[in-house]
């Protein structure tokens, strides 16, 4: 029988080993290869999820509880009223009550204690009042500005073309007192355009002019414009020019004696706000310079 050479048995040995240690190789490649497949999928899937997982921060305005009174020049009604609706929808818990009247006599009114949460005027003479009595609780802040207009009946059947045809004595007009941030206004305009006017009546807030007028118990009166924008169809308005027109600035403040200041800052700042001023730009005030 013949032999196998031994050098033939170490080759084929050998051969095997080799075989063996790849297939070693491959197998420990393979297992690597899904290991980080299997890592890639899932940081991929982790990094997808986290923007449906993460939340935009909002910011929110909590809602105010409590009963205010605000008192406010006469010029205010219409804007305020409305605007009194639209915080008290917005503050559910919240209620507004108005008191208005001239400037000069509310302000009167709350320095000798009135109960008055805040208190908006036409001038900044009469805020200047609260605060050298130091009734303010906080200090005032502008929210409107205004421009006088001469207030006419319908058609204006006088024919008055501006503030020099005041001084006509044919004419029947009416101002407010001189007291009356209004009044203050008016005599102001007159004085710059050198013309001397003798009213009828002197009225102790805008409304009474404006009711003396479209009444027929004046002929014209110098009011604010956005008075005669109020008055619709029962009247009719004349221009004052610029040069020698006057802005009327409207403050707010809160009172001293007041005991809610949370309510207080809140309706200050829904009047500063979009919403108040877009309702006060409706009745035809100008923003705040």
């Amino acid at each position: 029988m013949k032999r196998t050479p031994r050098l033939f048995v170490l080759l084929v040995a050998l051969l095997g080993l080799v075989a063996a240690a790849c297939g070693s190789d491959n197998s420990s490649g393979s297992a690597a290869t899904t290991a980080a497949t299997t890592t890639v999928a899932t940081t991929s899937a982790a990094t997808t999820a986290a923007p449906t997982t993460t939340a935009a921060p909002t910011t929110t305005t909590a809602a105010v509880a409590g009963n205010i009174t605000v008192f406010a020049a006469t010029s205010l009604k219409g804007a305020f009223t409305d605007i009194g609706t639209a915080f008290s929808q917005a503050n559910p818990q919240a209620k507004v009550t108005f008191s208005f009247d001239a400037s000069s006599a509310l302000v009167q009114q709350i320095n000798q204690g009135a109960p008055a949460d805040l208190f908006a005027s036409a001038d900044q003479a009469n805020m200047d009042k609260l605060t050298k009595a130091g009734n303010n609780g906080a200090p005032p802040q502008v929210f409107a500005n205004n421009l006088l207009g001469i207030i006419v009946a319908p058609g204006n059947p006088k024919a008055i073309k501006g503030v020099q045809d005041l001084s006509n004595p044919d004419l029947k007009v009416v101002l407010c007192a001189p007291e009356v941030p209004c009044g203050t206004y008016a005599n102001q305009i007159l004085t710059t355009a050198g013309v001397k006017v003798t009213p009828v009546s002197l009225e102790q807030n805008v409304g009474g002019v404006v009711t003396k007028v479209t009444t027929g118990e004046a002929d014209a009166g110098i009011v604010y414009v956005t008075d005669i924008a109020a008055a619709g169809s029962k009247a009719a308005g004349v221009e004052i020019p610029k040069d020698i027109n006057v802005v009327a600035v409207y403050p707010i403040a809160a009172t001293k004696t007041s005991q809610n200041p949370a309510a207080n800052q809140a309706f200050i700042g829904f009047v500063l706000g979009s919403q108040g001023q877009a309702i006060l730009a409706k009745y035809g005030f100008l923003p705040p310079a």
